[in-house]
């Protein structure tokens, strides 16, 4: 009879457990994102010019180096940091400068940054400079889009591809 007692409890026990494991695997209802809204994800890795510019060794200073240093050019490793916007209808709704990575600021920036937007439609402007110019912008554009609800646009800059991409 022990052994019988012994067996019933452990059944009581493990069914217990895996009811309660069940019920909070299920409860509090948790929503990650709005069911109503979208989401635009601006994610890019890009280097802005170099901070000063190049100087030009003379033929004769060249020859004035060391052997292992001798080079026709010395060029400052530090970027400029880029300048990022975003408006949307007209409205400035991000606006980011963002330093260059690395110790010596010789990396590239990068820019990470997610908006929940309500469903709809949108005209969205991405501005970036990466010149170091105090005004104005090297890369503009402008893109007529619409957001469905749960949908998650993806905003990718690629200089090659003529600036902005949206995935």
């Amino acid at each position: 009879m022990p052994e019988l007692a012994r067996w019933a409890g452990q059944l009581l026990f493990y069914g217990l457990a895996a009811l309660l494991t069940g019920f909070f695997a299920t409860r509090p209802v948790w929503q990650q994102f709005p069911k109503d809204r979208a989401q635009i994800t601006i994610a890019f890795v890009h280097g802005g010019e170099r901070k000063d510019a190049c100087t030009k060794f003379a033929a004769e200073e060249i020859a004035r180096l060391p052997p292992r240093a001798r080079r026709p050019s010395d060029c400052g490793r530090e970027r400029v940091p880029l300048r990022f916007e975003l408006a949307l209808d007209g409205r400035l709704l991000l606006a980011r400068t963002v330093p260059p990575s690395g110790i010596s600021r010789d990396g590239p920036s990068r820019l990470y940054e997610k908006l929940a937007l309500p469903a709809g439609r949108y005209a969205i402007t991405l501005r970036l400079a990466d010149s170091g110019r105090a005004e104005g912008f090297d890369y503009e554009r402008r893109f007529d889009i619409e957001l469905r609800p749960l949908q998650n646009l993806a905003i990718d800059f690629q200089p090659d591809r003529g600036g902005f991409v949206i995935r």
